[in-house]
């Protein structure tokens, strides 16, 4: 396992293997928001071709995805963005989140220590003292006074570190009793970094491990307990992330097309997820394609469609073989209904180009607000490798009347298998 030191860890400038990766390998969602504040929500975690909750695997006193020193690396279709460094936990709300530092693509990591001067700074020593007028008496007691300012300044500084560290030490009396985890010589570990060292994370990295009884005596009353963020908001970018101290370099998964071939695609995505609504409506009996109206209007070829919005078309190169898999979600009603209260339609539809050109349905899910416990709606996050075969997966989030979960599902041949399904919540 390779240890990785935060200066040290440049984006893309770390060890890894041109091999399957054999786990472990944690997938988790960085929500990023505008003004560069970050946090991570744990997804799954593979162990030797096993997928495991991440949210749950090895929580001793916090789950193994979310210990202190974690490093994950936040990638766009393939492409990164910086790296995520976990410095503690926050759980709430029967869930849990990734505190942490964010240091995106060639950017320069933080510094901890002074840099001394490499010349005297005669300017001051020769020239007329800067900031210091009047009688001789007054400087002589302004630099015993104005130190004494930031200094009473200085002495908040490290209060952000307490509700930081109570996570850490509210979330033991949760463990099980005398947890041996992370002292098993055998328990599986991720891509470790060492997180800057600031008043605020060392309390934390020497909180979260220790699992003895007199960590449990110093909890915080519950008072005291922090709670997880709020949920995603629309403001925040929703980018996959993935910790692993090996497996295989990060690679593209976005397909090049002009703009005409775009548009092509798109024109025979919108035609078959037009289908695939009319079939859904015609199964909840929204319309009939027996009335003597449809059948006429099926007869002269004018049979009216479904109007879409929000559409959104990804066209992905999952494989790396220049095939191109395809992702369209939107949202659809069906004007020639005569029903006042006709549904609105969420359809995810995935498809797979041949060499011809020609679409092979692999995926539909096509639902209302009025089917959500029957037919989850689907919404893709973006393609990532979950399983570290270089391959890209599909990541969505399934959105059903139980609340939402996370899903990976690999693209086949001929359908998407799933790799992991989450348990929905709120």
């Amino acid at each position: 396992m390779t240890v990785f030191g935060w200066v040290q860890a440049g984006v893309g400038q770390y060890a890894r293997k041109d091999t399957a990766s054999k786990g472990p390998r944690a997938i988790g969602l960085l929500q990023l928001s505008a003004n560069g504040k970050a946090t991570l929500l744990p997804i799954s975690i593979m162990v030797n071709g096993k997928f495991y909750d991440a949210a749950a695997y090895k929580a001793a006193p916090v789950p193994m995805a979310l210990e202190s020193g974690t490093v994950y690396e936040a990638l766009r279709t393939g492409k990164s963005l910086g790296l995520f460094t976990v410095t503690s936990a926050l759980t709430g709300n029967g869930r849990w989140l990734g505190a942490g530092t964010w240091l995106a693509a060639g950017a320069t990591p933080p510094s901890t220590a002074h840099k001394a001067e490499t010349s005297p700074r005669l300017e001051e020593e020769e020239g007329p003292p800067v900031l210091r007028k009047g009688s001789p008496k007054p400087p002589e007691d302004k630099p015993e006074s104005k130190p004494s300012s930031p200094a009473t300044a200085s002495e908040p500084t490290p209060t952000p570190a307490k509700p930081a560290a109570s996570p850490t030490s509210v979330t033991a009396p949760t463990a099980t009793p005398e947890p041996t985890a992370p002292e098993d010589a055998d328990r599986p570990e991720l891509r470790r970094g060492a997180p800057p060292k600031t008043a605020s994370t060392s309390k934390k990295v020497a909180a979260v491990p220790s699992g003895d009884k007199n960590a449990k005596a110093a909890a915080a009353p519950p008072a005291k307990r922090p709670t997880a963020p709020a949920p995603a908001v629309p403001d925040l970018q929703l980018v996959p992330a993935i910790s692993d101290s090996g497996g295989p370099e990060p690679r593209s998964y976005s397909y090049d097309m002009k703009p005409e071939e775009e548009q092509a695609f798109r024109k025979k995505m919108l035609a078959l997820a037009a289908g695939e609504i009319r079939k859904k409506a015609e199964e909840t009996h929204i319309v009939s394609t027996g009335s003597a109206s449809n059948r006429k209007r099926a007869n002269t070829g004018k049979l009216l469609g479904p109007h879409f919005q929000d559409v959104q078309l990804h066209v992905l190169d999952v494989g790396g073989n220049n095939e191109p898999v395809l992702v369209l979600t939107a949202k659809a009603g069906l004007p020639q209904t005569r029903q006042a209260n006709s549904p609105e339609y969420y359809i995810t539809l995935v498809t797979r180009s041949d060499l011809d050109g020609e679409l092979r349905k692999l995926f539909s899910a096509v639902t209302d607000q009025g089917h959500l416990d029957v037919t989850p709606r689907m919404e893709l996050i973006d393609a990532v490798d979950a399983d570290g075969d270089s391959r890209g997966e599909l990541l969505f989030r399934e959105i059903s009347d139980a609340g939402s979960a996370y899903v990976i599902y690999r693209v086949g041949a001929d359908q998407l298998w799933a790799l992991y399904e989450g348990t929905a919540s709120r």
